[in-house]
């Protein structure tokens, strides 16, 4: 049987700004290439200077056909006019990527695919009527959770209820978010959960020689997210580290990420006495590979977040062999089971349970079996699982 063609339309997407920017989107879109003919059409706000009022990246030899439209983020200087006049271009990159895919595979998509709302599942809601055109909607966004929800306003809410209801599937990363767009009566009669992806081959536990590589302290802590404090407050994850060396003098954790927090987080660890003597290392953007090398020799993964959907970095860890400590939050419990079989969890904003835990996992270091560990990863959250998993789906909104 042909595969399906397939159009994707992200609302974050790696791209000439941020590589790793809706990386999460990527791989699923990765997962899903095997199983069908894909193509990704893209539209940003520019974040530098760009003369022309858009430009397009065409990469349409590879696996996956991509198209990248960029768009002044200013225009007039008048905010309110500017938010309707990229309205207006992202209308036009849309249309304009459409036709180009369309010539692209010698006829139109079969299926569109949208991922994060809501001005891609407005643009699907318009082909569906124009085209006839059925679509999926996958949902990651946090700010469907309680601690963002009150940032919707009525239009917004009203616009995505009517969207995910008209969608052939809704398909969401984790139990709870789905849970939460429920609460806000946005509901579809077919929904799906499925995870996210982690790449099995990268993020696989250590050989005896990766784990004693100089240069590198083993046993580490590790941290990896974006600096963004109201989400994944670091800095009581900061604090806590203080508290441990006192008792563990050698204590050490490795923070990798980057974000608008950083030099207030810097600034804290300076102010903690932690950079000084090494116990705390931060150490920025890190590509894929890089993580992985992290996860590989660390004892332990930490996030002390107030708020999570279904963290990539946590599946990431599980491939890699890696406990982790985490906060009872979103959907990580569905990653973290109560029993401890893949790691502890803590209340958030919870401290002192946090340096409890985080004792606990150091001076038990065979307490999570890493052979449990990447089975799981394995068996759920690898390219092929989920992306077999996306095929079902498009069979049966297909009718294949």
């Amino acid at each position: 049987m042909n595969r399906p063609r397939v159009l994707m339309l992200p609302k974050w997407y790696p791209n000439r700004y941020d590589d790793q920017d809706g990386d999460f989107v990527a791989r699923h879109v990765a997962a899903i290439a095997p199983n069908a003919e894909v193509a990704v059409l893209f539209a940003t706000v520019a974040r530098g200077p760009q003369r022309p009022l858009l430009t397009c990246e065409a990469e349409l030899t590879g696996p996956v056909p991509t198209l990248r439209y960029y768009y002044r983020a200013r225009l007039t200087g008048l905010p309110l006019l500017d938010k309707l006049l990229k309205l207006l271009l992202y209308t036009i990159s849309m249309h304009q990527g459409y036709r180009r895919l369309h010539r692209h595979w010698g006829g139109p998509p079969q299926l569109v695919h949208v991922h994060v709302l809501l001005r891609t599942g407005l643009w699907a809601g318009w082909l569906r009527l124009t085209r006839g055109l059925p679509y999926v909607v996958t949902e990651h966004w946090t700010r469907y959770l309680p601690a963002n929800a009150h940032r919707i306003g009525r239009l917004r809410r009203r616009l995505t209820q009517l969207v995910v209801r008209h969608a052939a599937t809704l398909h969401t990363v984790s139990d709870n978010l789905q849970q939460a767009l429920a609460d806000l009566g946005i509901r579809n009669s077919r929904t799906v959960l499925l995870p996210n992806v982690v790449d099995t081959d990268l993020f696989r536990p250590a050989a005896p020689a990766e784990r004693d590589a100089p240069g590198c302290p083993a046993g580490y802590l590790l941290h990896v997210a974006a600096f963004n404090e109201q989400a994944k407050n670091l800095s009581g994850l900061l604090r806590v580290v203080a508290r441990l060396r006192l008792s563990r003098p050698t204590v050490r954790l490795r923070v990798a990420g980057y974000g608008p927090a950083e030099a207030q987080l810097r600034e804290l660890a300076a102010s903690l006495g932690l950079l000084e003597d090494g116990t705390v290392a931060f150490l920025g953007k890190l590509p894929p590979a890089q993580v992985a090398e992290e996860m590989r020799r660390a004892a332990c993964l930490v996030l002390f977040s107030n708020y999570e959907n279904l963290p990539c970095v946590l599946i990431e860890a599980q491939a890699s062999g890696l406990p982790a400590v985490a906060t009872r939050v979103g959907g990580v419990p569905e990653l973290l089971p109560e029993d401890g079989s893949c790691g502890l969890l803590v209340p958030p904003r919870d401290e002192a349970a946090l340096a409890v835990s985080l004792t606990t996992l150091l001076d038990n270091p065979g307490l999570v079996s890493a052979e449990v560990l990447r089975q799981r990863a394995v068996q759920q959250f690898s390219t092929a699982a989920v992306g077999r998993q996306f095929a079902e789906v498009y069979a049966q909104v297909l009718g294949r």
